[in-house]
């Protein structure tokens, strides 16, 4: 129960309609349990050949009580139910809260898949405790120390009779609550593997198909969805022996007392009335027995899945404010509203983890405010890695970045994000419409400005052409708009955005070299006075730049304007001249 204690401060928000719901347990328990007192009274009135009058008095008793046991019971579920719902939406929203809010490093070892699992499997098994689990433990503490109470009055000698199996239920309980959670680890973990291979063969569907790798990624899932199934099965075998046992071991009780209170019954120290409440009690009993091996079913079921659910909780961003923020972050923000866009790398090494090679070697590089740099280098060379620096995706272990001669560790991490525009390597669309793709940085935004920007990226000319132009709606990763499309849409979100500092990580792979240079001459009037870092493959984007720097190993090997980096006649030369001749074979 260790990691269902942290379900405590969610049930404190819910205290008063708990309470409420408890109550009425309690009172639907009692009418329940008074219905057997009632029906024995009248058994022994009829021994007694009593009238039809007091018969009657019986039944609409028995009928009452009935009554108001299923309302309560009705009340109850209205509270405790609705309350388990109630926490299962703050677990969900407080979970993709703390997701949300990891470093980039926390995503490279947990798939999404494995993340989709827990938001969805986990975080029910946790409902079904907190609602159905919790309801009837209640009911069947009252249920059961009610009856024995009634049984108590009737005969005590009887009744510990009666109570004999219950220590071994108990121990059974124990053992097979024990097999449940351990089986139902397994059978969560394997869920977390399919649902990752689900994903990733969904969210790869152009790889699959264009390798025809469809019958070899079916066959893979059948076999981790049969291994889930196998999995879900021996956990069932645990499960549906559970209940058999209980059924028999609360039938050797019934067995019993009728052994024995036969024999009271002839030696007239037990009434029949009385045996049949008894027998009804008993029978009252059976379903909070075997209802204790279902609870004892969920609560490790809960347990399992918290456990989970806590290694989430309990991750912490390594990147985050520092605490000068949390203590003013007023103060702060007045700061960082008047950010220019100077930016300098003081003495850089970078590498992902401890035990990979370095990815940035001692770089040193200062960018005034309003410079637009350019950034080459071959593929691996440390270019994305650069810029993702900047933005704080990563943190730097040694050296320094500066924004405004200010590290960038002292910066509120939101105000800081917020004043760079950056358009990945790996443009990424969300499933609704154009307009709000284009507007996602903004709260509020003018539907003029979106067109502005739509104009400026050059997609305006796509979109006027869909039949619902910008209320457009994409598919999954904007998977109905072409390479070139997406990427200009991703431009246009930067641009709306209106950040001091922009960079672009090789915005214009996936366009042609007019649609650049028509995107480049828009850009113009917005690069202008704000600081911009272009990444690309390409000499054509980059040349215009104010200064160019060229990277090989993680290294700056080569930095100047197009002219100089040209006349030298090194990396960034020979990359030049390799395009010319591109340009002019193309040509022919």
């Amino acid at each position: 129960m260790t990691y269902l204690r942290r379900l405590v401060p969610y049930l404190k928000r819910y205290k008063k309609t708990l309470i409420l719901g408890l109550i009425v347990i309690t009172l639907s328990a009692v009418f329940t349990n008074l219905i057997p007192f009632v029906i024995s009274k009248a058994i022994d009135q009829i021994k007694n050949h009593t009238d039809g009058l007091a018969l009657y008095k019986y039944a609409l008793m028995t009928v009452g009580f009935a009554i108001m046991s299923g309302i309560f019971l009705y009340i109850t579920r209205q509270t405790i139910i609705i309350v388990s719902r109630e926490i299962e939406n703050d677990l969900r929203n407080d979970f993709l809260e703390q997701v949300i809010v990891q470093d980039q490093q926390y995503f490279h070892f947990h798939p999404t898949g494995e993340t989709m699992a827990l938001a969805t499997n986990d975080i029910s098994a946790v409902r079904n405790f907190l609602g159905p689990g919790i309801m009837y433990t209640f009911e069947t503490l009252i249920n059961f120390t009610m009856a024995i109470s009634l049984m108590l009055s009737f005969n005590v000698e009887l009744t510990m009779i009666a109570i004999v199996p219950i220590p071994l239920i108990s121990y059974v309980v124990y053992r097979i609550g024990k097999s449940i959670n351990y089986k139902f680890e397994q059978v969560q973990d394997q869920f977390s593997q399919l649902t990752t291979k689900a994903q990733e063969n969904l969210s790869g569907i152009k790889v699959v198909k264009a390798y025809v790798r469809e019958d070899s990624e079916t066959e893979g899932f059948k076999k981790m969805s049969l291994a889930y199934m196998d999995k879900n099965l021996e956990l069932a075998k645990v499960q549906s022996f559970s209940y058999p046992i209980m059924f028999l071991l609360t039938g050797f009780s019934v067995i019993i007392v009728l052994y024995a209170g036969g024999n009271k019954i002839i030696n007239n120290e037990l009434t029949i009335g009385e045996l049949t409440a008894f027998i009804i009690y008993l029978g009252l009993l059976t379903w909070p027995i075997i209802s204790l091996g279902w609870i004892i079913n969920l609560t490790q079921r809960a347990e399992a899945s918290m456990k989970r659910l806590a290694e989430v909780f309990d991750s912490k961003p390594k990147i985050g404010d520092p605490k000068a923020c949390r203590k003013d972050s007023d103060a702060l923000s007045k700061e960082i509203s008047i950010i220019k866009g100077d930016i300098e790398f003081r003495n850089i090494n970078f590498r992902y983890h401890e035990n990979f090679p370095y990815v940035l070697k001692n770089v040193n590089v200062k960018v005034k405010a309003g410079e637009t740099v350019g950034i080459l280098g071959h593929t691996g060379s440390g270019k994305t890695t650069f810029v993702n620096l900047i933005s704080r995706l990563f943190d730097v272990e040694v050296g320094e970045i500066l924004i405004d001669g200010r590290n960038i560790k002292e910066y509120k991490l939101n105000e800081l994000r917020t004043s760079i525009g950056y358009v990945p390597q790996e443009t990424f669309l969300f499933s609704e419409s154009i307009e709000n793709n284009i507007a996602y940085a903004e709260n509020s935004f003018d539907k003029d400005k979106v067109i502005q920007a739509a104009k400026i990226s050059q997609i305006y000319k796509d979109v006027d052409k869909f039949p619902k132009r910008f209320d457009t709606l994409l598919g999954e990763r904007g998977i109905n708009l072409s390479g070139g499309q997406k990427q200009r849409t991703s431009i246009a979100r930067a641009i709306l955005a209106d950040p001091k500092i922009m960079i672009l990580d090789d915005a214009f792979s996936a366009v042609d070299t007019y649609t650049e240079e028509e995107i480049l001459n828009g850009l113009k009037e917005i690069m202008s006075g704000r600081t911009t870092i272009l990444i690309s493959h390409r000499v054509s984007t980059l040349k215009n730049s104010d200064r160019i720097i060229v990277l090989k190993g993680g290294s700056i090997a080569e930095e100047g304007t197009h002219e100089s980096l040209v006349k030298q006649q090194g990396i960034y030369a020979d990359i030049y001249l390799k395009q010319l001749l591109e340009e002019e074979l193309k040509d022919l």
